[in-house]
């Protein structure tokens, strides 16, 4: 147990640390939506990609509360049975108060019940937590339909030119010119919001190595270390490629395919990759299908892995993948006689289907373009879309369908989510 007065002292310092951080540039998420309703609010993501500077824009919209960051060393010896002292010593401190703000809550075994009984007692809750399972745990079973989800990435591109004070509305051409060399650079170096602030590569490294160490080494106790860090560095190298838990294990010498399969599980727990599955109505196949992989953010990808000529390609379509997970969208990619990037689903049918290329031109026009008319026919989508780098066409594809060309920079300037920002 934490003796009272050693947590009272650390409540007060976290909370006057929290009250002095700037509240940073406002994220792109209904502000207002999640405070007016009941529901724990559960605020996921890859560490440092802003949870608990968003967990401080939401504390500016309330005169009272209570906040603890359990990422603290001071808290590593917590209990289950310590959130009985931890709210008398909120209550002793600042009485009255309805509203808890608790950063990294997994840091706590069966913090899930303790959660369950306050908000069954009218506390209204904000949680941040650096795992992807956070909402797979028994925090599913003990609130269900009590909790609202917010899984935050690094900054998106409309986030990161309000970072630096862009105007994107109303282009002219001066603006324009400063709009494509800010995507230049976000396309090279991600949207991490502490690497835009310092420009700092190494902030990059650390990021992944805290991540590898902290999240997932150390946790998931992995004894083969180097042969885990071979898997990891392979994987960033060839982003937005197919691969198989087999074709993996023998490429880089695992004894089995599920030590690779497990390991993968790990780093998508993290928020570091995530594994894209092929279009396929039977769920079998999907799970035994190769998997195109890719990466949080292409800043922490080229800061830890190799470079290849024409890697801007990759580099684009690894950005349209992290901004479809950004908006919720249902993903897959699609292979029959031709492929598809990606196929999109909306309350469980095929809703729309992208193809990434950074020029199109007369090499690559065909093969993107017989792609998505076979993706657009097979699963019955009326508008395909092919995202480059800076072209815009309209495409016929047959039986009254069309193919857009569009600017990957002009389609991340729309925002799907009515009532954000």
């Amino acid at each position: 147990m934490i003796p009272d007065k050693r947590l009272e002292e650390l409540i007060l310092d976290q909370k006057e640390l929290f009250l002095s951080r700037e509240s940073g540039t406002q994220r792109r998420v209904d502000f207002d939506r999640h405070c007016a309703h009941e529901q724990v609010v559960v605020i996921s993501g890859i560490r440092r990609s802003g949870k608990s500077t968003l967990m401080r824009q939401f504390a500016e919209r309330y005169k009272d509360f209570y906040y603890l960051n359990f990422d603290d060393e001071r808290l590593m010896d917590f209990e289950l049975a310590d959130f009985s002292g931890l709210m008398l010593a909120f209550h002793k401190i600042q009485p009255g108060s309805k509203v808890i703000f608790i950063d990294e809550i997994q840091n706590v075994d069966g913090w899930e019940r303790f959660i369950r009984r306050i908000h069954d007692e009218g506390y209204k809750i904000f949680l941040t937590g650096s795992n992807a399972n956070l909402l797979n745990s028994e925090l599913a079973t003990h609130l269900t339909g009590r909790y609202s989800k917010i899984e935050l990435y690094p900054f998106a591109f409309m986030e990161l030119l309000d970072f630096e004070q862009i105007d994107y509305r109303a282009l002219t051409s001066a603006k324009k010119a400063r709009l494509l060399l800010a995507f230049d650079q976000y396309l090279e170096h991600g949207g991490f919001p502490e690497f835009l602030k310092y420009r700092d590569g190494e902030f990059l490294k650390r990021i992944y190595n805290d991540i590898l160490f902290r999240d997932i080494i150390t946790r998931f106790s992995i004894r083969d270390i180097k042969a885990f860090r071979q898997l990891v560095h392979y994987l960033f190298s060839n982003m937005t490629k197919e691969a198989s838990y087999h074709s993996l294990k023998n490429a880089l010498g695992f004894k089995s395919a599920m030590s690779v399969r497990s390991y993968i599980g790990f780093l998508e727990e993290s928020y570091l990759i995530f594994e894209l599955f092929k279009h396929d109505f039977s769920l079998k196949k999907q799970y035994a299908n190769k998997k195109k992989i890719y990466v949080i953010d292409n800043g922490v990808r080229n800061a830890v892995s190799f470079r290849f000529s024409g890697d801007n390609g990759r580099l684009l379509e690894n950005l349209v993948f992290i901004e479809l997970k950004r908006r919720n969208a249902g993903v897959y990619y699609y292979r029959r006689k031709h492929e598809c990037d990606f196929v999109t689903e909306d309350k469980g049918a095929p809703s729309s289907a992208i193809q990434v290329c950074f020029e199109l031109n007369a090499e690559n026009r065909e093969r993107e373009v017989d792609g998505l008319r076979e993706a657009m026919k097979e699963l019955g989508i009326r508008q395909g879309m092919i995202l480059t780098y800076n072209q815009e066409e309209k495409i016929p594809a047959g039986d009254g369908a069309d193919i857009v060309v569009v600017p990957v920079w002009r389609w991340l300037l729309e925002d799907p989510v009515p009532g954000r920002g």
